[in-house]
């Protein structure tokens, strides 16, 4: 699995793969590898995995919850944190609505369950790699349903100083609005006959121009402003 570089030639998707069991990191990882990815690194436990991770700066984090030393929300958390262009793709064998939530929230675009297929899998990290939200059947719409209350909560009181928003394209708008429908970066190129790479750029301008760090942070502005609904 490629994506293309700085200089438009194809590399290999890189990805590394957190998991306190061995036996079962170690097949995600050849798993991986016999796919076509780079698999740059591994990990067992929660802080290895965040100091792994900022030496071998992989494109996709591969990532269980249940992790010792330091759990799995947090080396989310502190990673996109530092890197938002890091994408991570949880694979965990909880299904609780809480766990996914807080996945979520602390900036994973996506969530897999342990009983998934190898070919999911693959599936899932190729999707993951270029921003795609995957979500284990049954759960995406638990997230936008997530997305939609955390829009209703009370907005902090702007300030009188405050700057006004900056204004977005008619085309950013229209992005927007079906990303915040749910819609996969593939069904809205589709949808609006563009470039997957189109709708990519499109997104990463508009949570520039907002400063926004995440598409969780992006869906609750457009619900927000109630672009979910047009």
């Amino acid at each position: 699995m490629t994506a293309e570089s700085a200089d438009g030639r194809r590399a290999p998707i890189k990805v590394m793969v957190v998991d306190d069991h061995p036996m079962w990191r170690d097949a995600v990882a050849r798993d991986l590898t016999e796919s076509g990815f780079d698999v740059v690194a591994t990990a067992g436990d929660g802080a290895q995995a965040v100091r792994r991770a900022q030496a071998a700066a992989p494109d996709v984090l591969v990532l269980d919850l249940n992790l010792p030393a330091k759990p799995g929300v947090q080396v989310c958390k502190e990673l996109v944190g530092g890197n938002p262009a890091l994408r991570v793709l949880v694979l965990s064998a909880s299904g609780e609505h809480a766990d996914v939530l807080e996945a979520v929230k602390s900036g994973a675009t996506g969530y897999l369950l342990k009983s998934a297929s190898t070919e999911e899998l693959i599936d899932a990290v190729r999707r993951t790699a270029v921003g795609d939200p995957v979500f284990t059947p049954g759960l995406a719409g638990l997230v936008l349903g997530e997305y939609r209350r955390l829009a209703s909560e009370p907005a902090p009181a702007a300030g009188a100083d405050e700057p006004k928003a900056p204004r977005l394209t008619d085309r950013e708008t229209e992005v927007l609005r079906l990303v915040a429908k749910g819609l996969s970066y593939k069904q809205i190129a589709e949808r609006l006959v563009i470039s997957h790479r189109t709708v990519q750029n499109h997104v990463q301008n508009t949570l520039g121009k907002l400063q926004l760090h995440n598409r969780v942070e992006l869906v609750r502005y457009a619900i927000e402003r109630g672009l979910d609904g047009e």
